[in-house]
């Protein structure tokens, strides 16, 4: 009696029964898969949003479908501080980068069209693209000192039904940023096939460097139909109030119609909260302090991470640029599932394997880079102690760097 794109396997695989009997137990856990920026004991400003939330204007309903005319000013006004201009009229609000990636492969693709997602890259993708009847189909990133994106298998991968491409910059969670060169590529190649541009950005805030070879933000260009989401869940650390955006660029003609679409989609469900809307721009203006101090705590554990891996480790840390996690290399003598059941099992550890972001082989741990500097360096101290004193690690897979 259920549809059938619903039809996932539910049951809980061997890592979480294990953290579920852990926690069932009272037995501790050490979590560096925390995402959670609300539960990572960071200081908001709450001084400045709990007013901001009480304005008396939330008790009046007036809607309109794009978002109110004030929040969408406010984030026009967020991009003009990051030097990018984009005007209000080409914004469309949501409750979030998930809604806008439903909104968007309704307007883009037919049942049973294509779009392209990165892999490595996070797993929801999957998720949206089943609950909107869409394939989603993987285009490699290569890992040379760094990850850039796999021009040939991106082309390989493109058939007559696809219709967009998705780029995740900074990519979660390999840390990844888009080049210029790369944008150039892909600007080339959307037009050529008729394909738009789906960038997400809501790690933007936390890149870890500058440079001028980075490409910024998307939704400064103009080459082909592009749609640049980003919200307050990451740039503000702030996801419980749900609010997130749209910005669409392109050829004059092909963005309005896509903005026209998209406005009669949005009004059919019409879900953004007017109290989050009305209180936009103040939100907006906390994210300094907290992107302060998240950065803080990210390069005060990258800091402990590699100090931790000097001399004679099996593992090594891959080259990112960005975002708010590290991925650990570790011997393939196990599965990234193996290795993970065990660090939780005899460290109380629980970490991400590689596979559960479509990593091209087993390797590979990923850790959050926001978790409290104490636990992480107490817990990654465990993991490395762990690894470096298992029989089955090979003389060879010693000293081995990520550069």
């Amino acid at each position: 009696m259920f549809a059938s794109r619903t039809g996932w396997n539910t049951a809980p695989n061997r890592l979480s029964r294990c953290l579920q009997g852990r926690r069932d137990g009272g037995l501790p856990v050490m979590d560096l898969t925390v995402s959670n920026p609300t539960a990572c004991n960071f200081v908001f400003e709450k001084a400045a949003i709990l007013p901001a939330l009480a304005d008396p204007a939330v008790l009046r309903y007036d809607p309109n479908p794009r978002g109110l005319a004030d929040a969408r000013q406010a984030i026009q006004d967020y991009y003009a501080g990051e030097g990018v201009s984009v005007s209000a009229e080409q914004l469309l609000l949501t409750t979030g980068t998930s809604e806008a990636y439903s909104h968007l492969f309704r307007l883009l693709a037919n049942p049973g069209d294509e779009v392209l997602s990165p892999a490595p890259s996070y797993p929801l993708f999957d998720f949206l693209a089943d609950v909107n009847d869409v394939r989603l189909k993987p285009y490699p990133l290569r890992y040379e000192s760094g990850w850039r994106i796999d021009f040939e298998g991106l082309r390989s991968a493109i058939t007559p039904r696809t219709r967009a491409i998705i780029i995740v910059t900074p990519n979660n969670p390999t840390g990844s940023v888009l080049h210029k060169d790369e944008l150039d590529s892909l600007i080339e190649l959307a037009r050529k096939r008729d394909l738009a541009l789906i960038a997400d950005e809501v790690f933007s805030g936390y890149l870890w460097q500058t440079d001028d070879e980075y490409a910024g933000s998307l939704a400064r260009e103009n080459g082909c139909l592009t749609f640049t989401l980003n919200g307050l869940s990451k740039i503000a650390a702030l996801p419980q109030m749900k609010l997130g955006w749209i910005a669409a660029n392109g050829p004059a003609a092909r963005r309005d119609e896509a903005l026209a679409r998209l406005e009669v989609i949005a009004d059919t469900y019409l879900s953004v909260g007017t109290p989050v809307q009305l209180a936009a721009r103040t939100l907006l203006e906390t994210r300094a302090s907290m992107q302060r101090q998240i950065l803080e705590r990210i390069r005060a554990n990258l800091h402990a991470l590699d100090e931790q891996l000097k001399g004679d480790s099996p593992c090594s840390r891959l080259c990112a640029e960005g975002g708010w996690y590290a991925v650990l290399r570790v011997p393939s003598t196990k599965t990234d599932e193996e290795w993970a059941l065990e660090l939780l099992e005899t460290e109380g550890v629980y970490v991400h394997p590689g596979h559960f972001f479509d990593f091209p082989s087993d390797g590979y741990l990923v850790l959050s880079l926001i978790t409290p500097e104490v636990d992480f360096a107490r817990a990654t101290e465990r993991i490395l102690a762990r690894i470096a004193s298992a029989d089955e690690v090979p003389a060879e897979h010693r000293n081995r760097t990520a550069n």
